[in-house]
């Protein structure tokens, strides 16, 4: 069965998603020839994941699925079917269009794509640059995903001879289900670095009894672990598809320049991409273009894109090397001369340790009470009263990016503390302060009011929120149409937490003035506070979450609406606004642990 025009229209019945409708359909009608048409089919297919065969929700067979690419300007159409016995759906990752294409099952009339039904997606292309699409439904993302390359209208500002796409990834043998279940059960299922009593005599030895043994009390008090830096473990990480041992190569000739489009497709993982040998020059994140930044390496958050050009002056195989940032492995692709080339694998770095600083304290910041949100499951909170709580203490640092240069502390073992650090001197990080968006920004005017998003959790009980409530429990921010506000993301957990918005774009704040860099998604770093910037122009009811998908599914998202020109304030119970925690495909999004969607062994 495949969706129509008039199921669309019947399909929806709040004034937003009238608009919404509407809107798709005089994109269909008006539309010229098409310009690109896939055909996507969701099934179960069977795949390799770190030596063993097993079965997962693949699109056409594969993961990723395949790469597809468009043209600024033109009309897009995607027909996916659903081959599987569970309910999917395909969200278009940073693309601008009507709030029903988007794809995220309950928001804008969409409710998914049943068991053997067919969903067409047509919208037009508005933008250029490098996206990606995957699953919205539970944990499917894990597996059903893959690129988009969006070529712009006129010539691109940056030459280059070769294009290239490399999807990150992170795969893993288990059910992902069952990966969420384990950590329900058991949120440190996956930590398999906790420190030692060996760790303990290193530390003492190095800053003193004393010292080492507040610091265990610190944190054992907080039932915490400072090297808990990912929740999972046990991944195979993969570049478009293919294992280290399988080696994805890209060729190119000694002088040219060559453009990587670099997607983080994990679901879990934030990687540090570096080329040994090789200075790569950002020239755009999450698909807007920006000044060319020369850098040695980049921290790359989950869902975050970033294209750079390399221009190779050596007649020698590269690496290009992405590593886990908890250091349980990596990816690695190569650029060769000829096929069957490998470049040198670099030396593996030392996992780093979170400090209390991370967590957006330091012990006078203990002393005072200055713990944010957090529920620290155990930990004396009396006296406290977190609603006035100032935020001030965890400092507005607008990247928590170490950007090298000079050495890093290390703990008694030899391991970097804090969550950016482990950057070798000399080399040059990336850092959220370095972009500068290519073109001015259409909208420079100043916010009219500020909202506070606090990153919130139970981390002991592996319960993820945002203001302390779980997606399902939580009233969704609302904004008028044209309105120009500023979200300040507080993170209050000592997790980094890549945030997205579906939709439409950030301003980010950091520190440019009419050149803010775009960008759908940024990364919160432990006990940081980030803010950005919009002017809500794209109607909808849009999900706003953090994009590690086990903390998206245990709670830790929201709706941004943006309501229709003129329209009147829509009142709480709006059911077409607030989602009951049973709206997500049937499944009730208070346990998604009990959930099945398909895949497994």
């Amino acid at each position: 069965m495949t969706c129509s025009i008039s199921d669309i229209a019947s399909a929806v019945s709040r004034p937003w998603q009238v608009f919404g409708a509407v809107a798709a359909l005089l994109l269909l009608v008006a539309a010229p020839a098409q310009a690109a048409s896939y055909e996507l089919k969701v099934e179960n297919a069977t795949v390799e994941i770190g030596g063993q065969t097993v079965t997962k929700m693949t699109i056409n067979g594969g993961v990723p699925g395949p790469t597809l690419r468009f043209k600024e300007g033109e009309p897009a159409t995607i027909t996916v079917t659903n081959l599987t016995d569970n309910p999917t759906s395909v969200h278009w990752h940073g693309i601008l269009l009507p709030g029903i294409m988007d794809g995220a099952p309950g928001f804008n009339g969409f409710m998914g794509i049943k068991p053997g039904e067919s969903f067409t997606y047509t919208f037009n292309i508005r933008q250029s640059g490098t996206y990606w699409y995957h699953s919205h439904s539970g944990t499917q993302d894990q597996s059903v995903l893959g690129a988009i390359v969006i070529d712009p209208a006129k010539p691109s500002p940056f030459r280059f001879d070769r294009d290239y796409v490399l999807l990150l990834g992170d795969a893993t043998p288990e059910d992902a289900d069952q990966v969420l279940r384990n950590l329900k059960a058991d949120s440190g299922y996956y930590n398999f670095a906790q420190r030692t009593v060996g760790d303990f005599f290193k530390d003492a030895d190095q800053v003193g009894s004393s010292a080492a043994i507040a610091d265990r009390a610190d944190w054992g008090q907080m039932r915490m672990d400072p090297t808990d830096l990912a929740d999972v473990t046990g991944y195979s990480f993969i570049v478009n598809g293919k294992s280290p041992e399988k080696n994805q190569t890209f060729l190119f000739k000694k002088g040219e320049r060559i453009r990587l489009r670099l997607i983080n497709g994990s679901a879990m993982t934030l990687f540090d991409v570096r080329i040994p040998g090789l200075k790569m020059t950002v020239v755009a994140a999450d698909g807007n273009d920006v000044n060319p930044v020369p850098i040695d390496e980049i921290r790359m958050g989950v869902a975050e894109r970033y294209d750079v050009i390399v221009e190779p002056k050596e007649d020698i195989p590269y690496t290009v090397f992405a590593e886990a940032i908890d250091r349980t492995g990596y990816a690695r692709a190569t650029l060769a001369t000829s096929p069957g080339q490998e470049g040198p694998i670099p030396e593996r770095r030392e996992r780093s340790i979170l400090t209390m600083d991370d967590m957006g304290m330091s012990k006078a910041g203990m002393d005072h009470g200055s713990m944010g949100g957090m529920d620290m499951s155990g930990m004396d909170m009396s006296g406290m009263d977190m609603s006035k709580m100032d935020h001030s203490a965890m400092g507005h640092d607008m990247s928590g990016m170490d950007m090298g240069g000079e050495a890093t502390p290390v703990d008694g073992s030899g391991r970097p503390k804090g969550w950016a650090a482990g950057v070798p001197e000399g080399v040059r990080r990336l850092d959220y302060k370095m972009l500068k968006a290519l073109k001015a920004n259409v909208d420079t005017g100043e916010p009219t009011r500020d909202i506070t998003v606090r990153l919130t959790g139970n981390m002991e009980r592996y319960l993820w929120s945002l203001n302390d409530e779980k997606f399902g429990d939580s009233e969704p921010i609302r904004v008028k149409y044209g309105e120009r506000v500023r979200l300040i993301f507080v993170n209050e957990t000592m997790m980094a937490h890549p945030v997205h918005l579906h939709g439409q774009f950030f301003q980010l704040e950091n520190g440019q003035t009419d050149h803010k860099p775009l960008k759908d998604t940024v990364i919160v770093p432990p006990g940081k506070t980030v803010s950005v910037v919009l002017t809500a122009k794209e109607v909808g009811s849009w999900p706003l979450h953090c994009h590690l998908l086990y903390h998206m599914v245990a709670g830790m998202m929201t709706r941004f609406v943006v309501e229709p020109p003129g329209s009147a304030d829509i009142t709480p119970d709006d059911s077409s606004i607030t989602m009951s925690p049973h709206d997500m495909n049937g499944h009730d999004m208070s346990n998604m642990a009990g959930m099945n969607h398909g895949g497994g062994k």
